[in-house]
């Protein structure tokens, strides 16, 4: 899995759930579009709705309730991360990250486009606070 980098200041989601479906952010930036998912909508990174359902046009789901993260060790083999969480105007807010664990060890894909490389492995300095786990359902 390569990271992708979001092209929209607060396209955190969509990047994340390009990466996981392997395609450019572009393609799903119009799949989004197209099912009224915009990256200037705050409610895509304030609520978990939105990825959702474009996760679910990919034929990827997630559980039905963020589980709290514990620490790096349990989390499934691939999850969506709330890192850097929140409240902004009293509103929950957070940046989306793909943990992914496979034959290439842990790591997370962060789509942050200021990052010299969207490969981390520098959990210590990462604090998520809940995650969602991502299965393939089709």
């Amino acid at each position: 899995m390569k990271p992708v980098v979001q092209l929209e200041r607060t396209g955190c989601g969509i990047a994340a759930v390009a990466a996981i479906a392997g395609i450019s952010y572009r393609q799903a930036q119009r799949t989004a579009n197209r099912l009224g998912i915009f990256a200037t909508d705050h409610r895509l990174w304030s609520e978990t709705t939105y990825v959702r359902r474009l996760l679910r046009k990919y034929c990827l789901r997630t559980d039905s309730k963020e589980q709290p993260f514990h620490s790096w060790s349990s989390l499934p083999d691939l999850a969506l991360l709330a890192i850097k969480w929140h409240r902004e105007q009293g509103q929950a807010c957070w940046h989306w990250v793909v943990f992914v664990r496979d034959s290439e060890g842990e790591r997370v894909l962060d789509s942050k486009r200021s990052l010299k490389c969207h490969v981390r492995r520098d959990f210590g300095r990462m604090k998520p606070k809940w995650y969602l786990a991502v299965a393939k359902n089709c």
